[in-house]
């Protein structure tokens, strides 16, 4: 979060804020609570890829399904199909300056989105060791396309050397020049 200038205010970490959102989840009274947290709730998802491609049905959706269960036991994944009443794109997202619209990254809005019992993921209470369990691989795949990335960069590079003419005469391109 630290690396991007932007990032805190995306993920509503910046601070103060999230000091401040504690003390008032700790210490606020049930008004207070309603009054300047709830709408913090808003059931929004401010970065979603790839929910502009057309061939995006579904969403994979975690939230806090039980407050008062131990803080790793509290999130539960639910698929939340892309078509729901209440579910929709907000807007699409610019990334690095680029926009991919209509296939690349969206904010998604959830209104009284509603599914069934049997669109939970895994068992209620078990989103976290779900998304870590998705981690694992995903960094690897990460590592794989970088790596052939990287591998291509390079193979075009000194295909790029051999064939510079560098400041419009050949000697200079020459090696051991």
């Amino acid at each position: 979060m630290g690396r991007s200038p932007i990032a805190p205010e995306m993920f509503n970490c910046s601070a103060p804020d999230t000091g401040n959102v504690e003390v008032l989840h700790r210490d606020g009274n049930e008004e207070q609570k309603r009054r300047w947290l709830e709408p913090l709730l808003n059931g929004r998802k401010r970065w979603t890829s790839g929910a502009g491609n057309p061939r995006c049905t579904i969403c994979i959706f975690m939230g806090k399904t039980d407050p008062s269960a131990p803080k790793r036991k509290q999130q539960s994944m639910i698929l939340v199909p892309m078509d729901a009443p209440g579910a929709r794109v907000a807007r699409m997202l610019a990334d690095y300056g680029h926009n991919d619209a209509p296939h690349g990254h969206g904010e998604l809005t959830f209104e009284n989105v509603r599914v069934p019992q049997g669109s939970l993921l895994l068992g209620e209470g078990r989103g976290f060791e779900s998304a870590q369990g998705r981690l694992g691989p995903s960094r690897i795949h990460h590592c794989m396309r970088l790596i052939g990335l990287a591998e291509r960069a390079l193979e075009l590079m000194c295909r790029r050397t051999k064939s510079r003419i560098a400041f419009g005469n050949a000697s200079w391109s020459r090696p051991g020049y």
